[in-house]
């Protein structure tokens, strides 16, 4: 039996891209020539990776993240609701073994791009960029998990790779990421295939602007890290300040990191894959829809799409209109389902949705500088990084939506940016507008509140674990067996394997 787990554990993490089932049709036509290709090249690799990493982010977004941060609600009084903070071991094992397994596939573009025949740095620096970006998932997830020692079963023989701390972890993918900055730099910089890179279509300028947005996204992630936090806030503001123009990132929509959906092969959404009842089947949260409903926000506004009578975040209204379910209600208790989200059954829906495919945008980035301003950490007016991303917010899903509208938006929905605030008024109304900037973004809604505690979130009486938002996920029982002198130093290291355990960034 251990055998049995050792290989499946080989698979995961020794395996390239062609034996992956979940690689969808079409991918082997992008840039292949039978004749003459015995390898794999770069151009193979990359698409291939970015979809399958976004499938998972994608169906995790929906029925982890969405439940767990109020977005959605169960609406089952079974155990092992999600919504409730009852959460079985088995929902570890898709995300860890999806994405080890697409790291194999970003390591391969790495070494398939450094090889002299190839030798294309751009595409080097792509893959340490999605290698660090799956990373920062996992040990955002899980805590402790193998970074160092992973994905050496092939090339290494590794069957039993160590966990390393979460602070190691961290510092490894900034590593990753300055060595990516560095290898955009320049000119006559190679050229890579658009046709292989359903992001960014070949724009190497906004490969580099997102891999050092992403970097700034990791670091405030541990700035409140009592250990590290002064050398993290240093690195931010020689990032936004200091040394901009060595670091650039975002400037605007255009630069968002989203992989489009366009709705043929391969690149169609993985929720087509969920049946239409099940895509429809959960109720909207009443904290979600009732910011939206009170704001007036435009995302829900039908009139933004005329005669079509569904709003762009396909939104169906209830019994009791634009309306919601409260989250962690007693099992028991007599609920009406409200709002949901239509299925492709009507004219619009998220399961085909093209910007689904969200990795990170121009509104986060924003709010980032928010937060660093108004703590004086960096130069610049809170105020104006604070509307800045909530109109890229907005834009990113209604390009049309007048900026002009602004501050009558924010006056109506009293989140009009004071200086008079307090500190947590502040990082409230920063992260509130950011929940929902961080719409259908993998996790990060979880990430952020279990950084910060915002947007405050109401506790419904039928809530496990103590009342407190789970920390982390659990590692996926069969490690245990395929791992298991690591996994017992990770666990004495880290702490219990429960969820919840805090990880490293949480504890002060």
């Amino acid at each position: 039996m251990k055998k049995n787990f050792r290989n499946i554990l080989f698979l995961l993490l020794g395996s390239s891209v062609t034996l992956l089932p979940s690689c969808k049709d079409g991918f082997s036509d992008i840039n292949t020539d039978p004749n003459t290709t015995t390898d794999a090249l770069p151009e193979q690799l990359l698409a291939p990776a970015l979809v399958n990493t976004l499938n998972y982010n994608m169906i995790r977004s929906r029925n982890f993240n969405n439940e767990l941060m109020q977005v959605t609600v169960d609406m089952s009084d079974a155990e092992g609701r999600v919504f409730r903070y009852d959460i079985r071991n088995t929902w570890s094992d898709y995300t860890w073994n999806g994405w080890y397994a697409q790291l194999t596939n970003f390591k391969d573009l790495y070494i398939t791009a450094k090889d002299p025949i190839n030798n294309n740095r751009s595409y080097m620096a792509i893959s340490l960029i999605c290698q660090a970006w799956i990373y920062s998932l996992l040990t955002d997830t899980y805590g402790d998990v193998p970074f160092s020692e992973s994905n050496k079963a092939k090339t290494e023989q590794i069957y039993e790779a160590k966990f390393d701390s979460q602070k190691d972890i961290y510092f490894g993918m900034f590593a990753m990421l300055e060595e990516a900055n560095s290898l955009l730099q320049g000119p006559n910089l190679p050229a890579i295939n658009a046709a292989s890179d359903p992001v960014f279509s070949g724009n190497l300028t906004r490969w580099r602007r997102f891999g050092n947005s992403l970097y700034l996204r990791m670091l405030m992630r541990i700035s409140g890290k009592s250990e590290v936090s002064g050398e993290v806030i240093a690195k931010i503001k020689e990032i936004i300040d200091t040394k901009n123009a060595d670091y650039p990132k975002m400037t605007s929509l255009d630069d968002s990191a989203i992989l489009r959906w366009t709705g043929i092969a391969p690149y169609t959404s993985p929720f087509i894959g969920v049946r239409t009842q099940d895509f429809s089947s959960p109720a909207i949260a009443d904290f979600f829809i009732s910011h939206l409903v009170a704001w007036g926000d435009p995302r829900i506004d039908i009139s933004t799409y005329g005669s079509s009578g569904i709003n762009r975040w396909a939104i169906a209204q209830g019994p009791g209109g634009f309306a919601g379910v409260d989250s962690g209600y007693e099992p028991g208790t007599p609920v009406v389902k409200q709002s949901y989200f239509y299925s492709t059954t009507s004219a619009r829906s998220l399961q085909n949705d093209p910007l689904t495919g969200m990795i990170m945008n121009y509104a986060e980035l924003q709010f980032i500088y928010a937060e660093a301003a108004f703590k004086g950490w960096i130069n610049g007016n809170p105020a104006t990084f604070y509307k800045n991303g909530v109109i890229n917010s907005i834009k990113q899903w209604i390009p049309l939506w007048p900026e002009a509208n602004i501050d009558t938006y924010l006056l109506n929905s009293d989140m009009q940016w004071s200086d008079n605030d307090s500190d947590n008024d502040k990082m409230e109304k920063i992260h509130l507008q950011k929940y929902y900037a961080l719409f259908f973004n993998d996790l990060q809604q979880w990430f952020e509140y279990r950084r910060t505690g915002h947007p405050v979130l109401p506790k419904g009486p039928g809530l496990k674990n103590g009342k407190v938002m789970p920390a982390r996920l659990n590692y996926p029982v069969y490690v245990q067996s395929t791992n298991p002198t690591n996994y017992k130093k990770a666990i004495a290291a880290q702490g219990e394997d429960k969820i919840s355990t805090e990880v490293w960034w949480q504890k002060p």
